[in-house]
């Protein structure tokens, strides 16, 4: 390497250690925490625990619901993916490769759906599940996630799907292969790698999402993001923290997970997508 790129190198990896620095810190920290007692961590907030109790973690399952609320969360975030996935790719796809009247406006419908904030519709979505009878239901929860994914999702393929080859497609209509067949075979495998990232990005929205069930799910089976806030709220000016972190370390762990397992993947979706 020359020496004038080295200074230009060193930045840049002073830079890195510096954020990875800044990510990694508070994790441990929110980690370590959670082993100790509300007394140790007023007590000396950066030291480390004086053993590995467990027993915060059996406090914030059970006493705080975390256990079923987790179970609610992969109920509904699960569900939602499968519908958001399998509808997004198929509403992209039509509009990708499909010419019919009115194709373009549905489209800018879609993208419209992307600059229209939430918290806009609070009130509408409330008053429209109630009138449905899913008001404070996992139904209603997982329609509604799925509704917020929807644009996002047809947005992100409908590139992927512009720029797979027609003479596929035609090859498979020639070889007697209709429509759904042409897609769920041909088309869509081809398509993995937009499927990946935007499966990945779409979990991690859902999973994280605070407002939504706040304001339609308040009646219901809370998810994650709802046992937390009531479990801090709930105990006022007693706030078991030890038990609070380990809740935390729950919420964030299976995130934490799908990134570490789907992480080559999503590195090689989206270089694939750039090439594209």
């Amino acid at each position: 390497m020359p020496p004038t790129d080295r200074v230009p190198a060193v930045i840049w990896h002073v830079i890195l250690i510096i954020w990875a620095a800044i990510v990694v810190l508070p994790l441990l920290w929110t980690l370590m925490t959670s082993f100790k007692t509300t007394k140790e961590i007023f007590a000396s907030p950066f030291a480390l625990p004086g053993s590995l109790d467990f027993s915060n973690y059996v406090k914030a399952w059970n006493t705080a619901g975390i256990g079923s609320a987790m179970v609610q969360t992969v109920i509904v975030v699960g569900s939602a993916l499968v519908l958001v996935m399998v509808l997004g790719a198929m509403c992209a796809y039509i509009l990708a490769r499909f010419d019919f009247p009115g194709n373009r406006i549905i489209y800018y419908l879609m993208m419209a759906g992307l600059t229209f904030p939430i918290f806009l519709a609070i009130v509408p979505l409330f008053f429209t599940l109630k009138g449905f009878g899913l008001l404070g239901t996992t139904p209603g929860l997982i329609l509604t996630y799925v509704a917020f994914a929807l644009p996002f999702t047809v947005f992100f393929l409908y590139s992927f799907f512009r720029t797979l080859p027609t003479e596929i497609a035609e090859a498979a209509a020639m070889d007697g292969a209709s429509e759904w067949r042409t897609f769920f075979q041909v088309m869509l495998p081809m398509a993995r790698p937009g499927l990946a990232s935007v499966a990945i990005f779409n979990f991690l929205g859902l999973w994280n999402q605070y407002l939504i069930p706040t304001a339609i799910n308040s009646s219901g089976t809370p998810v994650l993001s709802q046992a937390m806030d009531l479990f801090n709220s709930a105990a006022g000016y007693d706030v078991d923290f030890g038990a609070l972190f380990a809740g935390v370390v729950i919420t964030v762990l299976p995130v934490l997970i799908v990134y570490v397992i789907f992480q080559r993947q999503l590195q090689g979706s989206v270089s694939q997508g750039t090439m594209k």
